[in-house]
């Protein structure tokens, strides 16, 4: 693992907590406290999906080859995308993002499809940086 991957894994997290804190009630915020509401089912598998998608983004492994990485980190970061479409279409009632949610789905499929194929085509060679 790279320093340059853990610093952009860490900028992610860092930008995501970002985002959370500016949607928490202006009320939390002005108090001082950290006590965030009770989670909802929805928060919670999003909470989760997001962790995994991570986690196994930081597990790829890095061989030095740039097409290499990029897909090795895409699919995780792709099977993430499908994580929280499924959790729309489960939690969520906004008609528009349930389509949205359904094409996410599918394209997000078939590009995982297309960088498997890849790979099987393109073998990581031991000890050789492509």
């Amino acid at each position: 693992m790279t320093a340059a991957w853990h610093h952009i894994s860490g900028l992610t997290l860092g930008i995501f907590t970002l985002a959370l804190a500016g949607s928490l009630p202006a009320t939390a915020q002005q108090s001082g406290a950290m006590s965030m509401p009770a989670a909802s089912s929805a928060d919670s598998a999003f909470a989760h999906g997001m962790k995994e998608m991570q986690r196994q983004m930081a597990d790829a492994p890095m061989t030095g080859n740039p097409d290499q990485d990029f897909v090795a980190a895409m699919i995780p970061h792709h099977e993430g995308a499908i994580d929280m479409a499924e959790v729309e279409l489960k939690y969520g009632h906004d008609p528009f993002l349930r389509r949205l949610a359904r094409d996410i789905i599918t394209a997000q499929r078939h590009e995982i499809a297309d960088m498997k194929a890849w790979q099987t085509r393109h073998p990581i060679h031991a000890g050789a940086a492509q």
